[in-house]
C-alpha cells in the first residue's frame, strides 16, 4: 500500500522552444471518433462484440490540464525529449536520500512553504508525477484541454464569478488540492470543523478530480485506474482514495432529486467508443466551481492494444458560456492496485483540528502578553 502524502503538487516548469500549430491541427469536439485502423479492427473484443476496455491504466503525465501561457499546442520530439530529461533530472535530485546526521528542524518547523513546513515531509522518492508528455495522433500535447484551441478552460461567466466570490468561504470543492502556499497553516476558519477541509483530505474523493468525472491526472502519485467491463455495467476504480464509479449501460438517468458525489453515469456504445453521460451531481463537489447542473460526457476508445483514448466534454451554462473539451491517453500497465486505506474520521483529521485549536490558544496567549 502506498503511503499517503498531504503536500503541494509542484508545477512542472516547461522551457525551450515550442512549435506553434493552428487550431485545426488539434482535433476539436466534432472529430470525436478516430479513423478506423487495422489496430482498431483487430483489438480484443468481449463476447457481445464490443472492444474490451478491461485493464489497469497509469494516468501519470507531464502534460498539464491547461496550456501554459505563450506555448504552442504541441512539442517536437526533440523538445519533448529535452523537457522529459530535465524533469527526470529534477526528480532524481529531489529524491536524494536525506542525510542521517542532519540537524533536527526547529520546534514547529522552519516556516518554509509547504504543508510539511520542513518537519519531515516525504521527498520526491515517493512522488510519481509522470515522466512523459501525452502523445495522440503523433502530437506531443502541451495541454489536456483541446477546445478552446488555446488549451485553456474558458473564463467563467460574470454570474459564476460573483457566485464564486460569495461562496469563497464555502467548503472546498471536489478538485481541491492541498494548499502548499503557506507555512502549514491556512488561516482562521479553515479548521473550524471537519467539513471545511478538502474532500481528499477527508478521504471522501481523490485529490484533483482524479476520481472524476472528468477523470484527471493528479500529478502527484497513486495514478492507477482500473476498468472492469460487463454487458450491463462498467466500473472505473480509482487508486487515489478508493473511489469506484459504476456506469449503468443503456439505462435512464435517475430522477433529478437523486444526487450523487460522482454524479449519475449512464453508458452506451457508439460504434467502438464507450460514451458515458453523467448528470445529477451534488452541490457538495462543484468541479472547478460548477453547479449541480454540471453535465459531463466522456468518450473512451482504444488507440491500440495497450492504450486508451480518454476524451471529456464539460458543460454547465451556469458556469461557462461555452462547453470545453480535453483528452489524453491511458496507457496500460502491469502494476497492481493495492488498497488505499484512507477513511473519513481517521486520527489525522482529528489531530489537524486539535492542532488548530492549540495554535489559536498559543496566539491568544502571545497577544495577551503584548
Amino acid at each position: 500500500m502506498r503511503s499517503r502524502v498531504l503536500a503541494l503538487i509542484g508545477a512542472v516548469a516547461v522551457a525551450g522552444a515550442i512549435t506553434s500549430l493552428t487550431s485545426a491541427q488539434i482535433a476539436g469536439p466534432a472529430a470525436v471518433k478516430p479513423a478506423a485502423s487495422a489496430a482498431n479492427r483487430s483489438i480484443l473484443r468481449t463476447a457481445d462484440g464490443h472492444p474490451d476496455l478491461t485493464g489497469v491504466y497509469d494516468l501519470a503525465t507531464l502534460t498539464p490540464v491547461e496550456r501554459p501561457n505563450g506555448l504552442g499546442a504541441v512539442l517536437t520530439d526533440e523538445e519533448a525529449a529535452k523537457l522529459e530529461k530535465q524533469a527526470a533530472a529534477r526528480r532524481d535530485l529531489l529524491a536524494q536520500p536525506s542525510k542521517g546526521d542532519r540537524e533536527a528542524p526547529p520546534l514547529g518547523g522552519d516556516g518554509s512553504v509547504g504543508a510539511a513546513g520542513n518537519v519531515g515531509g516525504y521527498n520526491n522518492f515517493w512522488i510519481d508525477a509522470g515522466s512523459s508528455y501525452v502523445q495522440i495522433d503523433g502530437q506531443r500535447r502541451t495541454s489536456l484541454v483541446i477546445d478552446p484551441p488555446d488549451g485553456r478552460v474558458p473564463q467563467m461567466t460574470p454570474a459564476a464569478r460573483q457566485r464564486l466570490m460569495a461562496n469563497r468561504n464555502a467548503r472546498p470543492t471536489s478538485d481541491s488540492a492541498e494548499n502548499g502556499n503557506d507555512p502549514g497553516f491556512e488561516g482562521a476558519g479553515a479548521y473550524d470543523d471537519p467539513e471545511r477541509r478538502p474532500l481528499g483530505e477527508r478521504c471522501l474523493l481523490g485529490f484533483g478530480s482524479t476520481s472524476g468525472p472528468p477523470v484527471l491526472p493528479n500529478y502527484f502519485y497513486n495514478n492507477l485506474h482500473q476498468i472492469v467491463q460487463t454487458p450491463d455495467s462498467v466500473m472505473i476504480l480509482t487508486e487515489m482514495v478508493h473511489d469506484a464509479r459504476i456506469v449503468r449501460m443503456n439505462a435512464q438517468h435517475l430522477p433529478k432529486t437523486m444526487r450523487k458525489w460522482l454524479g449519475d453515469s449512464v453508458g452506451r456504445w457508439d460504434g467502438d467508443t464507450l460514451v458515458v453521460d453523467t448528470t445529477n451531481f451534488t452541490d457538495k463537489t462543484r468541479f472547478r466551481g460548477a453547479t449541480a447542473d454540471l453535465h459531463i460526457v466522456e468518450r473512451i476508445s482504444r488507440i491500440d492494444a495497450k492504450t486508451l483514448r480518454y476524451r471529456f466534454t464539460i458543460e454547465d451554462p451556469n458556469t461557462w458560456a461555452t462547453p470545453w473539451t480535453g483528452e489524453y491517453t491511458w496507457p496500460a500497465t502491469d502494476d497492481h492496485i493495492y488498497e488505499y486505506a484512507c477513511h473519513e474520521a481517521n486520527y489525522a483529521l482529528g489531530n489537524i483540528l486539535k492542532g488548530a485549536r492549540l495554535k489559536e490558544a498559543e496566539d491568544a496567549q502571545r497577544k495577551s502578553k503584548q
